[in-house]
This record gives structure tokens, C-alpha cells and sequence, in this order.
């Protein structure tokens, strides 16, 4: 009786390696890395860098590159470890080109299409109608950059590589030239423990630059605007974090010496300050969900944000962006 059990066990465990592998090899992912798979790539198997990134980094999760951003979920959502985020065309942001900035070096911010990728400062660097940008990495798992896709880089000479540097701080920099800002970028980074090239899709964000950065008329702000004194509502759009998150819109607008301050209340009672340009900011009510109000340094352009979740064990900040679209700003009722 013990032995017949035994078998049916054998089976039942066999029976499920066979769906695994038989899952696996539809989507052309079985590589014999399952002892009951053959120990054969499937002739319809796709062995590209993509796929490769899709699923071969998933399993190798690297913490010291993948202090993943957004804490609400096990990983970004919004940072998929393979393809394009696609909003920053999507959502009608226009890339900003190098004329449209003043020469000058800024500080900027880069989101990255995988949690495994993270930006964590970068300096943006704009003369003679060119940009590039130095950025400093969340670890060391990576050991060079290609400006465009794995599939690209693979068939590339060292010579197109972009090598880190470490900074004094230990850090990996890596100098890449920027098309533009608001814009998709490929860039294929080369880990260091799986010696393969992987997928990213960067976007640095022109709406973390200062007003002063672009050229006369480009940046829309309170006094661009020739915005009155007095109260508004404006429509604003939320990106980032795990894209659980929400906040409402239209949003009220206070205009005051030409500044301009918002009101941003979020989906939720879960979020305790936020940080803008490095101020911290704190509640503003004291039942419901969260409000802030925060400043409007610019419009029409992605705004970086800090809010602190206090939904998990321990407080975690989480980076979104604001959106705010001067053509909905209207007087307050």
C-alpha cells in the first residue's frame, strides 16, 4: 500500500513538471533548465535579449540594483523589467530638445522602465545645442551601457559601449548622451552576474528642471500664464508608484504673489507628508483621505513628487510625478 502511494506521488510530480515545461515551451522559455524539459531550446524558442530580460532577470533579483521603488507591490509595475512605459508620447507630453533649454547643468530626473534599473541622481548636462547626462546607479550590477536595444548591442563593437565609473563614493556613473527630454530612450544595460544584456526604456523628465533652465516662453509658470491672484481649478494627472495610486482632479488652485500652490488629495488616508524640491510638506486635514498642499513651479510638464506611504509594516517613500494642464485652469466657483 506504502508503495503504490509512493508511485502515485511520483507521478502526480512528474505529471506537473510535464505542464510546467509544457507552459514554458509555448512561450518559448524552456531551455532545459528543468531536468524533465530535454535539455534542448525549442526550435520556436525566442532567445533575444527581450526575452531574455522579460523573464531571466526576473529570477535573478539583484537588491542591490533592485531597491524597488514602489513599495505597494512586490515589484514597479509601472517599471516593468522589460519594454516600454509608453506614457510620456501617449499622454500628449512633446519631447524638449536641447534649443529649448539654456546651456547649464541641472539636476534631473530619470524614471527607468525596470525597478532593476534605478536612477538615483543625475546630472544633466546642455551646450552648444546638445545634452548628456551623468547617472548614478542604485548598485553596481551593472557593467556597461548600449543606447539602444540588447538585440542591438549584442551585434556592436566594444568601441559603442558605455563603461561605468566609480564614483568616490564606490557608485557605478554612467555618461549617456539624451535625444531629448519627455522622450523614450532604448538603453541596454549589461548585468554583471548573468553577463547578458538587458532591455530599458529612460525618460528624463523636463518637469524637475527649473523654470530658469528653459529658454524664453518654454516653461509655462503662474506668471508665463499671467495668472490673477485669487482661486482655480486645474486638472492634473498622477504617474508613477505601483499606478494604484490616484489623487483627485480637478484640483484646487491658489494663485498668490505669482506663485502658484495646489491642492492634491489622494485616493486613500495612507500617505502622512510629501516632499517637493526637497521640502516637506504635511497634511493639511486631519480626516479623510490625504491632503497636501504643495507648489506649482511648473505646468504642462512632469513635476517630481515624494509621498510617504504608511499602508505597509514600516513608512516607505514612494517618487510619483504631477502633471498639472494650464489649458484646464479655470476661476474657482
Amino acid at each position: 500500500m506504502l508503495i503504490a502511494l509512493l508511485e502515485v506521488g511520483i507521478l502526480e510530480v512528474k505529471y506537473m513538471k510535464m505542464k510546467l515545461c509544457a507552459l514554458l515551451s509555448a512561450i518559448g522559455l524552456c531551455a532545459g533548465t528543468l531536468s524533465g524539459c530535454g535539455g534542448k531550446t525549442p526550435a520556436a524558442a525566442d532567445t533575444s535579449a527581450a526575452a531574455k530580460s522579460s523573464v531571466g532577470e526576473l529570477a535573478d533579483v539583484e537588491l542591490a540594483e533592485g531597491a524597488y521603488d514602489d513599495a505597494p507591490l512586490a515589484k514597479n509595475t509601472q517599471n516593468q523589467e522589460s519594454g516600454s512605459r509608453g506614457d510620456a508620447v501617449k499622454d500628449g507630453m512633446e519631447p524638449v530638445s536641447a534649443d529649448a533649454l539654456k546651456d547649464g547643468v541641472y539636476e534631473v530626473r530619470v524614471d527607468s522602465s525596470s525597478g532593476m534599473f534605478r536612477v538615483t541622481e543625475c546630472e544633466l548636462t546642455v551646450q552648444d545645442g546638445a545634452m548628456s547626462a551623468v547617472m548614478t546607479m542604485s548598485g553596481t550590477g551593472y557593467l556597461k551601457l548600449y543606447m539602444g536595444t540588447g538585440a542591438e548591442a549584442e551585434q556592436a563593437s566594444e568601441a559603442d559601449f558605455i563603461p561605468f565609473v566609480e564614483n568616490a563614493d564606490g557608485e557605478h556613473t554612467f555618461r549617456v548622451p539624451v535625444e531629448a527630454l519627455d522622450k523614450e530612450i532604448n538603453c541596454s544595460a549589461f548585468s554583471r552576474k548573468k553577463e547578458t544584456w538587458y532591455d530599458r526604456v529612460l525618460v528624463f523628465c523636463s518637469g524637475s528642471l527649473p523654470a530658469e533652465a528653459f529658454a524664453d516662453g518654454e516653461a509655462a509658470t503662474a506668471k508665463s500664464l499671467k495668472l490673477e491672484d485669487g482661486s482655480y481649478t486645474v486638472a492634473v494627472r498622477l504617474e508613477g508608484g505601483s499606478g494604484r495610486a490616484s489623487v483627485e482632479t480637478p484640483a484646487a488652485l491658489r494663485i498668490e504673489d505669482g506663485k502658484a500652490f495646489a491642492v492634491i488629495t489622494w485616493g486613500s488616508s495612507n500617505y502622512d507628508y510629501m516632499k517637493v524640491d526637497g521640502e516637506k510638506l504635511d497634511l493639511i486635514n486631519t480626516g479623510g483621505n490625504s491632503s497636501f498642499e504643495i507648489p506649482v513651479r511648473v505646468f504642462d510638464r512632469k513635476m517630481p513628487v515624494i509621498a510617504d506611504t504608511i499602508a505597509m509594516s514600516e513608512p516607505h517613500e514612494v517618487e510619483y510625478t504631477l502633471v498639472f494642464d494650464s489649458t484646464t485652469i479655470k476661476k474657482a466657483e
